[in-house]
């Protein structure tokens, strides 16, 4: 291989007059090789003229174009490769010739049918990319996986990542609704893949079936919902690189947090540092792009959309409504009717009647039951014995007190009458706060345990607290009575009327002037009231 050192310096040598002859036999080259050297500067790549010729493999193009035709419409991981192609061929059509040929010929092949594709580019405020990224996370219990909602705007490449519990919908609205609230503004369309829990139904095209809670959620904040083609993740390359972005730079080494909120508040920190980073293809940073997002995107609504899933639901006689593999319990009085559950992803909110009956805390379990003792209590006047023998009653942790109670009731009266009595008392929980009911059992302990003066003690309590606001509420009302507010004189309204035609006139009146501060006086000082 004669590089292009040696070229310069034989070109230099024939310039000086040094002839062909003379110049094979300094440098070790035939003449044949110099006079090429001397027609060009520098060493000309190797190019294959044609292709090799394949004369035993010819016959076969046929059945391998038939198989990668076949491969078109096989799962991506069960396609022929160019060994398998090779092996078939030798197996089932007695091939004699080499693997190399039919590895040259399916390679031609296929490069011929390889996608290429037309750069784009992407207005500012128009096109927001979302998708979930994981990462290990390092809890106080133990390592687990965690998803991360992933939001990023097209044009400025400007990013937010939060760490949700689950995929499910609740999740996603969750997510997107902190997103926009974090940037400020509403993109006009919304690209995703086709996650179930978006894409109820996909029909060819472009064209899907969505959640009904997610096409509520575009209406709210009336931005476009779109889906990427199936299995076209090029279609929104930009979130595609955040997820890359989230799993090598962020979280790496492995984040050890006490919580999600920990995490999100690290994860929020790094999408603020990336706005300092220059943007992709251009001088500006994210944050100077991000701005002409800002601009011209959608404004934020008035209010935020509610970010949960409804489902209606029936109470069973266990008091307990069915959602997702697990009970949640509600109050004796909305037993066998029907309620909405509202799925957030933190909490579980029933609601009945267009009010919140009962709100727990959100299990991802399985075939758990997430109950309250409150919503027993009035059942439990009718059942006593269950206080000892229910798991839900087994399980409430009370103040010491409550212990202290009851023993000192079974002593007093009796275990069946003393136990009655301390379920009376547990009853004032479901109309008053757990300190109050507590303080008023502090109060009886000097006399004889009862449970009629506990309940006595904990009413005066409740009077006492609510004293202070009935009085508020009277001086109010007194200062309310003493508003007299004058009987407005129409004649005065009549004027107005008139006053295009006769404005000089009626401006120049003192009496009209007189009766106009009369009634603007009379109206500020209502309002103030």
């Amino acid at each position: 291989m004669v590089t292009v050192d040696e070229y310069r310096r034989i070109r230099i040598a024939s310039r000086d007059g040094m002839s062909i002859r003379a110049l094979a036999r300094t440098f070790h080259h035939s003449r044949y090789k110099i006079r090429q050297i001397l027609a060009n500067p520098e060493p000309q790549p190797y190019t294959r003229s044609g292709s090799p010729a394949a004369p035993v493999l010819g016959a076969f193009h046929g059945v391998i174009d038939a198989i990668l035709v076949e491969d078109e419409q096989a799962p991506r991981k069960q396609q022929h490769t160019a060994m398998q192609v090779y092996r078939r061929l030798c197996s089932e059509h007695s091939y004699r010739g080499g693997y190399d040929q039919v590895r040259r010929y399916i390679g031609k092949q296929r490069r011929l049918k390889r996608e290429t594709f037309i750069p784009l580019s992407h207005d500012p405020g128009q096109r927001l990319e979302a998708d979930f990224g994981h990462i290990y996370v390092d809890f106080p219990d133990g390592r687990r996986q965690v998803p991360v909602l992933l939001l990023v705007w097209s044009y400025s490449n400007c990013p937010f990542a939060l760490a949700v519990p689950s995929e499910r919908l609740e999740a996603i609205l969750t997510g997107m609704v902190e997103g926009f609230a974090f940037f400020g503004c509403v993109p006009r369309e919304v690209w995703w893949d086709n996650p179930k829990t978006v894409v109820a139904q996909i029909f060819p095209g472009r064209e899907r079936k969505l959640h009904e809670r997610y096409a509520a959620f575009a209406s709210h904040y009336t931005f476009e919902p779109l889906c990427c083609l199936p299995r076209r993740g090029n279609e929104k390359p930009y979130v595609e690189n955040r997820v890359y972005c989230l799993q090598r730079q962020w979280c790496t080494p492995v984040p050890r947090v006490t919580d999600l909120a920990e995490l999100n508040g690290r994860l929020r920190g790094q999408c603020l540092e990336e706005r300092n980073r220059p943007a992709p293809g251009g001088d500006q940073t994210i944050a100077e792009r991000f701005e002409q997002e800002r601009v011209l995107a959608l404004a934020l609504p008035a209010y935020g959309f509610d970010p949960c899933v409804l489902q209606p639901a029936k109470v069973d006689k266990y008091q307990t409504v069915h959602f997702q593999h697990n009970r949640y319990s509600v109050p004796r009085a909305w037993a066998f009717r029907s309620v909405t559950v509202k799925a957030y992803t933190e909490r579980i909110e029933i609601v009945g009647q267009g009010q919140a009956i009962a709100c727990h805390p959100r299990s991802y379990q399985r075939h758990e039951q997430i109950l309250d003792p409150v919503h027993y209590l009035e059942t439990l006047h009718r059942r006593p014995a269950a206080l000892d023998h229910a798991r839900v009653f087994g399980h409430w942790r009370l103040p010491a007190s409550f212990s202290q109670l009851r023993a000192g009731l079974e002593q007093g009266h009796g275990p069946g009458v003393g136990a009655r009595q301390y379920i009376r008392i547990l009853q004032l929980l479901a109309d008053h706060p757990i300190t109050r009911v507590q303080q008023a059992i502090d109060s009886c302990h000097s006399h004889a345990l009862d449970a009629d003066r506990i309940i006595q003690a904990t009413r005066r309590l409740a009077e006492a607290t609510q004293q202070p606001i009935r009085e508020s509420l009277t001086i109010a009302a007194t200062e309310l009575a003493a508003v007299q507010v004058p009987v407005p004189d129409l004649k005065i309204f009549n004027q107005f009327l008139h006053l295009g035609e006769s404005d000089d006139v009626q401006r120049s009146d003192p009496a009209f002037e007189n009766q106009l501060e009369t009634v603007a006086s009379t109206d500020h000082e209502c309002g103030v009231r």
